[in-house]
């Protein structure tokens, strides 16, 4: 038995879903523990692109138990058009499970995530207004709706009563909006909630029975380090905790259970969104271009385009201390194959002074400069490399000073979308 966390080591959009693709062969169960539809992974296999957002990576093998945990937020709509979609294309969706413990995403939380960032301005957090955030409030001011609610008809009614005459109120008297009708929101909500019904229990429930049967478990975390909640750079964050530690707490287990966690890092950097961002390229045709059409860096949710810089090392190395990283899977690789020169930061200075540690203050950050080492490119095509020792040189020593600055052994390097183009240099299922 062994389980492992995957996680991001960035801002999102590292690659995981393809490096929990990939690692996924050799487990039985496959768990998302945090986010909701705000997250999309994509996967490509035998050439095909699948599209995910809320169900686990895993989804692609047959006769996986793909976990949906407590702490994610389930929008009903999505996740019964994502089955859907799954299975008009062959693949089995029998075995995804839903915890009766996650919180349900409603129509009034995406319109109130839509006004929310409207009224902020220019101080807009840069969200998927898809009410991820709203729906995460609810649940921490305890009034938010649980997948349990919906099971109970009765339940559901009584509470979404409470909750659509309290967000009307809101919508209309202070953003100006249009309120909900609560009869047409009910009728759909209770026809969700049938479709769903077959695919609910209490997940700890079914991962305890996994664990105590001594199968392989894979923790899937959804958006990255840096959009933590408590340690990101907030309030430019996500609203759940997508960093490690939370893996247990989100999917109703015990610590003791977590054996691994791998750290999945993009060979550039990538954010987006507003925020903080120390390495990135703002140079309209110059290398942040480059990568950002080369590695076709645009959102899977919303398809905005996204900011593109140099690897933070240095950052790498607080992903590392707080994840508690084991082994680092390198992403993109092959993307920076046709740049002549690469840059790393290793190091960050405030007043041509060197720091230790990654402010909080975000207008501490504002005044950080990077601190960058140059490498020569490979300027060839690596995506047919199936061995660390194929790699050219200079994609050797690339990688190998990530690892070096960061403190993390590498386990694994991706040098392309599909599975095969994989390079593993340690095995931890």
């Amino acid at each position: 038995m062994s389980s492992v966390v995957v996680i991001g080591a960035q801002w999102g959009d590292e690659g995981k879903g393809k490096i929990v693709d990939y690692l996924a062969q050799k487990a039985d169960a496959v768990v998302r523990y945090s986010g909701g539809s705000n997250a999309g992974h994509t996967v490509v296999v035998n050439n095909v692109s699948y599209k995910l957002r809320l169900l686990p990576s895993g989804i692609l093998y047959p006769g996986k138990t793909c976990v949906l945990g407590n702490g994610v937020v389930i929008n009903p709509g999505v996740v019964l058009k994502e089955i859907k979609d799954m299975r008009d294309k062959g693949v089995d969706i029998s075995r995804v499970v839903i915890s009766d413990r996650a919180h349900v995403v409603l129509p009034y939380h995406q319109v109130l995530d839509e006004l929310q960032e409207a009224a902020l301005g220019k101080a807009k957090i840069g969200t998927t207004k898809g009410g991820i955030g709203p729906c995460y409030m609810d649940k921490v001011a305890r009034t938010g709706i649980r997948i349990c609610d919906l099971m109970e008809p009765d339940t559901f009614a009584a509470k979404l009563k409470i909750n659509v005459e309290a967000k009307n109120a809101i919508i209309t008297k202070i953003y100006g909006g249009k309120p909900f009708d609560y009869e047409t929101m009910l009728k759909e909500y209770l026809a969700y909630a049938e479709e769903l019904r077959p695919y609910v229990a209490d997940t700890g429930v079914v991962l305890d029975e996994i664990f105590a049967a001594k199968k392989n478990v894979l923790f899937e975390g959804a958006q990255a380090t840096f959009l933590d909640i408590d340690h990101g750079t907030y309030p430019y964050v996500t609203s759940s905790n997508p960093t490690a530690g939370n893996a247990a707490t989100g999917s109703g287990i015990g610590p003791c259970y977590l054996d691994h966690v791998v750290g999945v890092v993009k060979a550039y950097t990538t954010r987006v969104g507003e925020g903080p961002f120390v390495t990135e390229l703002l140079d309209k045709d110059g290398d942040g271009h480059k990568i950002r059409e080369t590695g076709h860096e645009y959102g899977t949710v919303t398809g905005r385009p996204r900011r593109c810089g140099w690897l933070d090392a240095f950052m790498l190395k607080y992903s590392a201390r707080l994840n508690s990283l084991d082994y680092l899977a390198i992403t993109r690789l092959d993307i920076l194959g046709n740049m002549d020169h690469i840059k790393m930061c290793v190091g960050y200075t405030i007043d041509g002074v060197e720091i230790k540690q990654i402010p909080a203050s975000l207008k501490t950050l504002g005044r950080v400069k990077p601190v960058y080492e140059e490498f020569a490119g490979w300027l060839c095509d690596i995506s047919k490399c199936r061995s660390f020792d194929e790699l050219p040189a200079n994609a050797k020593k690339y990688v190998q000073r990530i690892s070096e600055v960061s403190g993390v052994p590498l386990g694994i390097i991706s040098v392309g979308p599909n599975r095969d183009q994989t390079i593993v240099l340690h095995e931890v299922l």
